[in-house]
């Protein structure tokens, strides 16, 4: 994996409007991991892409009524087959922690790179999955010197008691594993 101008050179390339300005641009020192399926529980679907990218026609199905002018992003996507979209360059703030804290310290969009696995928190992730996301892991290290196998955290573990994300299905000894092969 290389990254070039803060863009995954392997990732399909979908710009999101959901991004602002870093606070510190040198500060980018921590990995979240999201997991997300539109509808809940369905994969394979355009919905993701779509709420990324305030496309979401939000009377598709009953489960996106809340989702109605919600304004959200990730830098990256993995798909349950491997595939990666990148919405936001990883020097800009994609809006995908929400309220958070991690270590003491407030607002974790200012100084982490957000990735969502499509699935579940419930379901088992795709092998493939696991392996991009390690393969992406290590070029985020050796791009950005802050980052380090100690800097990762769930959506869960930055925002306990509201969001859940990735889940117990989630595998961080074998997602660690993975990233200490490449």
């Amino acid at each position: 994996m290389e990254i070039q101008n803060h863009i995954l050179t392997q990732a399909t390339w979908c710009p999101s409007e959901n991004y602002n300005e870093r606070p510190d641009e040198s500060d980018i020192s921590l990995l979240v991991v999201h997991n997300i399926s539109l509808p809940p529980g369905e994969f394979g679907g355009p919905y993701i892409q779509a709420l990324f990218c305030n496309t979401l026609d939000c009377k598709a199905d009953p489960s996106f009524d809340s989702l109605q002018g919600l304004k959200v992003s990730a830098h990256l996507f993995i798909r349950r087959s491997g595939e990666i979209i990148q919405f936001v360059p990883f020097n800009k703030r994609a809006w995908h922690a929400g309220v958070s804290a991690y270590e003491g310290r407030e607002q974790c969009n200012d100084f982490s790179i957000g990735i969502e696995l499509e699935g579940t928190d419930e379901l088992p992730y795709e092998p493939i999955q696991y392996q991009m996301l390690a393969d992406v892991t290590s070029a985020l290290i050796k791009h950005y010197p802050k980052m380090n196998l100690e800097r990762m955290a769930g959506h869960c573990d930055i925002a306990p008691g509201r969001k859940t994300d990735p889940g117990d299905a989630f595998d961080w000894s074998l997602f660690k594993k993975q990233i200490s092969k490449v």
